[in-house]
């Protein structure tokens, strides 16, 4: 685990040279790509979700393209499409942005339903099928979309299917005002992302992400994460709980945040850390509840304080191969 946490700190201060006082939230963005999950960044406009996307996609050497999605963006301008050409009298496709290693679908929710759907075959199962023919996505392949609010004039929400496929959902918030006169002060001649450089070769993120996937996890962290994805389904509050690929989304996202830490095992806390990110955009609320303003990040806050940890052994057997140590998000009881 020592080389996943070094490359990581590499990644996470080369980062946090642009963004300014969102350590949890760069080391998140950094957990859903070890994961070979997509990341979805919302805030309202101006808090740095754009610039946080460049600063990832320019620390990872990897390709790069951007889609600005408008409501008049078609799904070919997303996936491509086959011209005519007629010189050699045959259709020759010309792939679009989505087929870059890292894809940053900004303003994601000012596309219609209709554009957004072409992202699902290429989110979830990485290849995208056009007039028949099916192209792979390269590899690694990564989505980072952000969004404002859906309350704002001129955006869609995005369709459940579509929330489904992002593994994480964060939110960047306004910086401190101490961190705000820092802000200030580095973009006083040029902006720092221009001063961005690779920390982390292709070869090297897919060792971490290979790496990963090494990380213990024991059956009872296991059944605490199947108890906690239950809750959300039997809410009296919720209409519609997460599904078998939010658990999914938990377990691989705690095996990154313990790998990150330098822990070769997965301990409820980094579960506890990654619930609400992995979970909450996964929730539809009662109409009766979202009256009396019941939030889908409240009831996975109040699920992680109704359900117990007794019993479990993070690192296996009573007594565990290995005492547990204090990491990042605090030791928790064996």
């Amino acid at each position: 685990m020592t080389n996943l946490e070094q490359t990581g700190e590499k990644v996470l201060a080369n980062v946090e040279r642009v963004i300014v006082g969102k350590h949890h939230e760069v080391r998140l963005a950094l957990v859903a790509l070890l994961c070979r999950g997509h990341l979805l960044i919302e805030d309202v406009p101006g808090t740095g979700k754009t610039v946080l996307a460049k600063a990832i996609a320019r620390s990872l050497g990897c390709s790069f393209r951007r889609i600005q999605f408008t409501p008049d963006l078609l799904p070919s301008d997303v996936t491509g499409l086959s011209i005519y050409n007629q010189k050699n009298q045959e259709f020759e496709f010309r792939p679009g942005p989505i087929m870059a290693q890292v894809v940053l679908a900004d303003e994601i929710n000012r596309a219609t339903p209709k554009t957004q759907s072409a992202l699902l075959e290429c989110m979830e199962e990485r290849q995208a099928t056009i007039d028949g023919t099916t192209y792979a996505m390269p590899d690694p392949f990564l989505v980072i979309a952000t969004q404002n609010p859906i309350e704002y004039e001129g955006t869609f929400a995005l369709p459940e299917a579509q929330l489904d496929r992002f593994m994480l959902r964060i939110r960047l918030g306004y910086p401190q005002p101490i961190e705000e006169v820092v802000i200030l002060d580095e973009q006083k001649r040029t902006h720092p992302l221009e001063d961005i450089e690779v920390v982390c070769s292709v070869d090297e993120m897919r060792g971490m992400q290979t790496a990963v996937r090494d990380v213990y996890v024991d059956s009872t962290v296991a059944e605490y994460i199947v108890r906690l994805v239950n809750g959300t389904r039997n809410h009296p509050d919720v209409y519609l709980g997460a599904s078998p690929r939010g658990s999914i989304a938990l377990y691989r996202a705690g095996q990154a945040l313990a790998g990150l830490l330098g822990r070769d095992y997965v301990i409820p806390d980094d579960i506890k850390a990654l619930a609400e990110p992995a979970l909450a955009h996964r929730l539809i609320i009662k109409t009766s509840a979202s009256i009396h303003d019941v939030q889908s990040a409240n009831v996975v806050r109040e699920l992680l304080d109704a359900t117990p940890i007794d019993g479990i052994r993070p690192t296996g057997g009573p007594d565990g191969p290995r005492a547990i140590r204090p990491a990042g998000q605090g030791a928790a009881s064996a």
